[in-house]
């Protein structure tokens, strides 16, 4: 399945109800998810990390842009950040199974959309560019706002891509495409702006610093911050920054007070500082981390279902898998009704009977698997039995726990009695598609 990654900046850190706002308009979206919301008072921005399939996200940033829009008014704004819209960069990161060309793609189909139906000047940056000097970002957000107002119908340099060449409270926007960025901040134990300002300078890449880094210097939460982007970790890693910086300061006579991460970052990006600071020898990264090996054995075959079922090119498991997925769901949710009515005990039989359903799910969709490799092989294929023996196990297991729900005494209070009803329906239904689905395959069986 086709993943990107869409990581918006707002400019807007204080009212938190617009944050909010803003985030449920891309939330409703389906199949884009908000995975983080980072805020920030004194820079007066919020950054939100959604992803998605390539549809699913390119509407999930245009509900948040238009919601913006309506939101938040730049003539009032006030704020450390550089900025010049109220959705003020918009960039796609692809992900799984995403080639760069496709975020590309969809960060010009968006561009158009904003200018055509928000009537805001949009700016195309980093890989998207349609003009060379406007790859990097700073070029496009020199001057900010007040340039931008000024500029915009006079200046050739505020010619937008799309959309309007004239501005309105709700600015502008950047929208792009790019890889990963870690937007990373590091306070010093000092108030003097001043030297923030130094740091900044010797450590980014277009002042004689360490490449693909930007930086700047600001006061903030009463500490002089290194506000950073960090465009290429692998190339420049987490790491050797932050230790340019403790050096840079201590020229000052100040050190490293703490330091911030912006919004979400990849793992390898971490792991590759533990390598650093603890001197690791002979590392494979994620491979002797517990979490990823955890995720690898107990999730993914789930999550792959999932993926076979919605992509046509893969392998896909058998409606009795679906069905027995649907049953363990209904399940689920007995769970949770009984454990609010205090029935720990049957709470817990639920939970059982719901991992039951879920493991023979998992069973069949590798029996699917199986057979699908064998018919690659040949005729003759051997898994035929043993496919029909997994829809058998399924079925039964599906009818014990509706056997076992059955015996239960029903919640009497509107809500809760309406969702028994919606599960009982569809452990039913997981049923009934079991014994349909088992008579199938088996012609013979009764």
């Amino acid at each position: 399945m086709k993943l990107v990654e869409c990581v918006p900046n707002f400019s807007e850190g204080q009212r938190l109800d617009v944050v909010a706002a803003i985030a449920a308009a891309m939330a409703r979206v389906p199949a884009a998810r908000v995975l983080d919301i980072h805020t920030d008072a004194d820079h007066n921005r919020s950054v939100i990390t959604c992803a998605g399939e390539p549809r699913a996200a390119l509407e999930a940033a245009y509900q948040g842009i238009a919601e913006a829009a309506r939101r938040i008014d730049l003539t009032q704004h006030q704020g450390q950040h550089p900025f010049i819209g109220a959705a003020d960069v918009v960039p796609f990161v692809p992900l799984e199974d995403m080639t760069m060309d496709e975020a590309v793609a969809l960060a010009r189909e968006l561009g158009q959309r904003v200018g055509n139906e928000l009537g805001l000047p949009v700016y195309l940056y980093a890989e998207a560019a349609l003009r060379p000097e406007r790859r990097a970002l700073e070029n496009i957000r020199r001057g900010g706002y007040a340039a931008l107002r000024a500029g915009i119908g006079r200046d050739p340099r505020w010619e937008p891509d799309f959309g309007p060449a004239r501005v309105g409270p709700a600015g502008a926007v950047v929208i792009g495409a790019r890889d990963f960025l870690i937007a990373f901040n590091v306070y010093l134990t000092t108030d003097d702006v001043t030297i923030a300002k130094r740091i900044a300078r010797a450590v980014r890449h277009s002042s004689g610093g360490l490449r693909y880094v930007k930086a700047l210097g600001m006061k903030v939460r009463g500490l002089a911050q290194v506000s950073m982007n960090l465009t290429n970790f692998r190339r420049t890693p987490i790491a050797r920054v932050v230790e340019l910086i403790r050096r840079e300061a201590q020229r000052y006579g100040v050190t490293i007070h703490h330091s911030e991460l912006v919004g979400l970052a990849p793992m390898d990006a971490f792991l590759d500082a533990a390598r650093w600071y603890l001197q690791l020898d002979d590392f494979r990264g994620a491979e002797q981390v517990l979490e990823p090996r955890l995720t690898e054995a107990f999730w993914r075959p789930a999550r792959d279902m999932w993926h076979w079922t919605q992509d046509p090119s893969h392998p896909y498991p058998s409606g009795v898998a679906v069905a027995a997925h649907s049953g363990a769901m209904a399940l689920a949710l007995l769970a949770k009704l009984l454990a609010r009515r205090g029935m720990r005990e049957a709470a817990r039989q639920a939970r059982e009977w719901s991992a039951r359903c879920q493991a023979e799910a998992e069973a069949d969709a590798w029996a699917v698997w199986a057979a699908l490799q064998a018919s690659e092989a040949g005729p003759g294929s051997p898994s035929l039995p043993t496919l029909a023996a997994s829809g058998w196990a399924v079925l039964e297991t599906c009818r014990k726990a509706r056997a076992w729900v059955e015996s239960l005494t029903p919640p009497q209070t509107p809500g809760p009695q309406a969702d028994w009803r919606t599960a009982q329906q569809l452990l039913a239904w997981a049923e009934h598609a079991l014994a349909d689905l088992v008579a199938t395959e088996n012609p013979t069986s009764s």
